[in-house]
């Protein structure tokens, strides 16, 4: 099939010739990136907003985030003139708390699927390309992560996942950021490497493992890289 080599072929290209590549084989304009606002998401976020003006952004703002991350995410959404698309969950965290007490404490996977995936897996359906910052240095569990892969939703929608970072290591990320001035977290200066809700999200205990500092160390991944499933390409 067409996308099986154009998946091979972008294993070796660079990440504006690798976009170029898969906006000309899939000139759908329903895309979208998925962006908590750490590094990876603004460096394709800076390349893919030149190349699709307009590209939906979906946060999934699940009310816990750091008061930075509110603040960075409001300022880059003027300074870009971001199409930010807010994904909230059914509940909001009070209604939340009052009936499943703290979830992130005594259940943090449900808290995750109810405040992260869910939301994502609806807000998904109508896009046939979902851009991503993923990498495989950041987690094990990312290790076999290709820059493109067909991905299947719950409800069996296919779309394209798209990791235009994959193959790119933290240095070479903030070789870029620096290199196109592009402001960042301010909780990276505080030691941070990986950033979600306040209240899962420590210093990293594994400086080798970026993300040994979420959820306590109990889990590698929040779900919503993992909801959805490889379809046969």
């Amino acid at each position: 099939m067409e996308v099986d080599r154009l998946a091979d072929a972008l294993e070796s290209l660079g990440l504006e010739h690798a976009l170029d590549a898969v906006l000309t084989a899939n000139q759908s304009t329903q895309v979208c990136l998925t962006s908590s606002f750490q590094a990876e998401d603004m460096v394709v976020a800076h390349v893919l907003r030149k190349q699709v003006p307009g590209v939906r952004v979906l946060f999934l703002d699940t009310g816990y985030h750091f008061a930075q991350t509110y603040e960075y995410r409001d300022r880059m959404t003027q300074q870009w003139s971001l199409n930010l698309v807010n994904v909230v969950p059914e509940q909001t965290v009070a209604e939340q708390e009052s009936a499943f007490g703290i979830l992130y404490r005594s259940e943090p996977t449900r808290c995750c699927q109810l405040r992260k995936v869910e939301p994502l897996m609806r807000v998904l359906e109508p896009f046939d390309i979902w851009f991503t910052g993923l990498r495989r240095e950041q987690s094990p569990t990312r290790k076999n992560l290709k820059k493109l892969e067909l991905h299947r939703l719950p409800t069996g929608k296919t779309l394209w996942k798209v990791s235009l970072l994959a193959d790119w290591n933290w240095e070479q990320v903030w070789q870029y950021v620096n290199a196109n001035e592009i402001p960042s977290l301010p909780q990276y200066d505080e030691g941070y490497l990986s950033i979600g809700c306040q209240p899962c999200t420590a210093l990293p205990s594994n400086p080798n493992n970026p993300r040994s500092g979420r959820w306590g160390g109990t889990k590698l991944e929040c779900g919503i890289h993992t909801f959805s499933t490889r379809a046969e390409r």
